[in-house]
């Protein structure tokens, strides 16, 4: 199976933070793992605004150890746009959406999450 990791699981597993559910654990020690274009953007931002202190090289070492990058296409644009309004971050939203487009499931720790009828692992 494909495994999407939204942000917050990416940046967990690169410093193996003890709060990553044994499920997140296994997917991320087996499964085929993907970090979208959207997370890329997100840290981009978050660390402009002073909000967030990673690592440069973060995503470059994220493909190092073999997780792919997913591009962000027209469908999935369109389809984030398309989704009920139960989370209000653009960025998970089309996370959600990729996960959904690319029949992948989707490792978060987001509760609103849940609300969406997306592949899940918590």
């Amino acid at each position: 199976m494909k495994y999407l990791l939204d942000t917050h699981v990416l940046l967990c597993a690169l410093v193996d933070d003890p709060r990553l559910s044994a499920a997140q654990r296994e997917v991320l020690d087996t499964g085929e793992l993907y970090v979208s274009a959207a997370s890329v953007w997100e840290v981009g931002i978050k660390r402009a605004l002073g909000k967030l202190a990673v690592p440069g090289d973060v995503f470059e070492v994220a493909h190092a150890s073999g997780v792919r990058p997913l591009p962000i296409t027209w469908a999935h644009a369109d389809a984030a746009a398309a989704l009920p309004a139960h989370h209000s971050d653009p960025f998970d939203r089309m996370l959600i959406a990729q996960a959904v487009a690319e029949g992948m499931a989707l490792v978060s720790g987001d509760g609103k999450v849940g609300r969406y009828d997306v592949a899940l692992v918590t």
